[in-house]
Formats: structure tokens, sequence, C-alpha cells
């Protein structure tokens, strides 16, 4: 089969593509036809040994993925070789196959599309227990979305409408900013060419918002920290931007807010039955067409280091998919 393969620690263009034998499912594994990738950052982290989880030596990145069941391993119950699937696997994804622990397997409706169920699980469903279980967001209550435009602040935005709130999205450019108001934003800020506090005290009368949805960290944290209504709550999503920012602990107290924790992937880990319950609400969603993954290029397989070379850049908007059917002349 053909993988993209991480031989050392280094950035996208340190990756190779080559052909390798198919694994094995082991017990309580599945192979997994690979059909479509999803491209996170994440990635970008895992390949420069950057990221919390550290696989050995040479390994595919790709941590979610959508296709069909291959093989079962030895003691795998409920899955047979044709079910349609999503894999949330960590990493191999990138790769033609992929072998799994079917514990991490999300089954997928019929209807669905492929390329949208590998678009779910990692930003709609980072969202989905950021603004529901973490922050608790009410109807009427005013969003923030930084980085807006990338796929997480994307679905960030299409939630936080289909949970009742006032969303304001804010990103560096007119033409993400577009992309935004298309996701159904409410408002928007280019923090690029305006001052951010300022265009936020103006866009909420002065009260400042009631939640604040960050996937960027560096120079933004501050000034939108500054910017919480009275018990707002400040979602740590992840440092897109390179740098962990240290804001004064001080506008805490005087802000009455609070600093909250998102980490998806071990809520999955510690709640696995109330991860499972979030999840089919977004797969109910998704079949209903209330939510709409925002699917903005496809490259094939071979082309996956400049895929992530976009993200680690921070030029993409909406999700960038790799799919095997591209390299075999599908669509």
């Amino acid at each position: 089969m053909k993988a993209v393969l991480a031989r050392r620690h280094g950035p996208p263009e340190t990756l190779t593509v080559e052909e390798i034998d198919s694994p094995v499912p082991g017990k309580g594994e599945v192979l997994v036809t690979v059909h479509a990738s999803a491209v996170n950052f994440p990635d970008t982290l895992i390949i420069g040994n950057k990221y919390q989880f550290k696989p050995a030596l040479p390994f595919s990145p790709g941590g979610e993925v959508a296709g069909t069941i291959k093989s079962v391993g030895p003691g795998v119950e409920g899955y047979a070789a044709g079910d349609r699937v999503i894999a949330v696997c960590g990493w191999g994804g990138f790769a033609e196959e992929v072998v799994t622990d079917a514990r991490k397997l999300v089954r997928l409706p019929a209807g669905i599309a492929m390329e949208d169920a590998a678009a779910l699980v990692i930003t709609y469903g980072t969202s989905h227990y950021a603004l529901q279980e973490r922050a608790n967001i009410q109807p009427g209550e005013t969003l923030l979305v930084l980085g807006a435009a990338g796929g997480t602040g994307i679905s960030a935005i299409e939630l936080g409408k289909l949970m009742g709130a006032r969303v304001i999205a804010a990103a560096s450019t007119d033409e993400k900013l577009a992309l935004c108001r298309q996701s159904g934003a409410d408002e928007t800020i280019n923090y690029a060419t305006e001052d951010l506090r300022e265009r936020i005290k103006a866009l909420t009368g002065g009260k400042g918002v009631d939640v604040v949805y960050d996937p960027v960290g560096g120079a933004y944290t501050e000034p939108a920290l500054r910017s919480m209504a009275w018990k707002g709550r400040y979602l740590v999503i992840g440092f897109t931007a390179g740098e962990i920012p240290r804001p004064p602990l001080n506008l805490a107290l005087l802000k009455g807010c609070s600093i909250v924790g998102v980490f998806y992937g071990g809520f999955s880990q510690a709640e696995p039955k109330r991860y499972d319950m979030l999840m089919q609400e977004l797969l109910g969603w998704l079949a209903e067409g209330r939510i709409r993954p925002s699917i903005t290029a496809r490259y094939p397989l071979e082309r996956a280091a400049e895929a992530l070379r976009v993200v680690a850049d921070r030029k993409a908007t909406g999700k960038i998919m790799l799919s095997t059917a591209l390299g075999r002349g599908g669509q």
C-alpha cells in the first residue's frame, strides 16, 4: 500500500511517500481502507515531535479518517468487513490503509459522505465539546472565535449559531472573513487591520463577550481576555500562533471569568460514554444538514506535504482533505 511517512522529525518537506506492506490487525484492532483523511494542525506538530503524543519513527501522520473496514483482528465484536466507519487513529491515517483500535471507531451511517465524516471528529468534536460541555454556552450569549477561518474556527461558528449564540469571527484577511460570514458569523473583525479590543467593545456596546474560543494563542490572547464579559468563559483550544501566552491572571479575577482548558483527546479517554453521546449528536446534525464541513481543498496522498505546509503556515481556510481516490484518478 501507499503511505506518507515521517522517517525523521521535521517540517512537512521531510515526509516521503512510499510503498509499504499492508498492516495486519492484532487483537482488538481493525484494518480500515482509507477513503478520506482530514489534515489538521496537530499533524504539523506530531511530525516535528512537538505534540503530546509521540509515535515511534517511522510513522504516518493523520489522526482521523473515514473509510471501510477491510478486516478485523481477534476479539473484535460488533464490526465486520465492509462496515463504513470513522477512525480516530491519532496517527497513521495518511495512507491507503490504517490499523486502529476498534474502540477508536465511530460507525458511519449510510448517506453521509466520507469526506464530510473525516472532517467531523477533531474539528467539530473539539468545538462541540468546548462550547457545550466546557463553556455551557447559552442562547443569546456572544461568542468570539479567534482564528475563525480555519477548520476548527469554522466549526465553532457553525455550532455556536446552532446553539443560539451571536457569533463574532476574527481572522487575518478579508478573504477569510468572507468565508466566516458564509458559515454564519454575525459580525467579523480583521485583527490584522483593526484593533481587536476596540472592535469588540464597539460590537458589544462595551459589555464584552461571554465566550472566547481561542485556537490561536500568541498576541491575541490578552486583548481577548481583557474583552470578556462578567462571568465569561475563555476556552483554551490550542496555539497555532506558536506562542503559548502568559496572560495576567488578575484579569480573570477582575472579570469574574474562567479560563477553561479544552483537551478533546483527554476527554475521549476519560469519559468514553459521554464522548460517544456527543459524537452521535454530531452525526445526527450532519445527517440532517444542520452542520456542513467547509471543505475548501483536496490533495492526493502524494501532495500531503503541500497540504500540511498550508496548514502549518496558517494559510488554510476551511478544511483540507487528503483523498486516496484522487491518486487513482477519482474525485
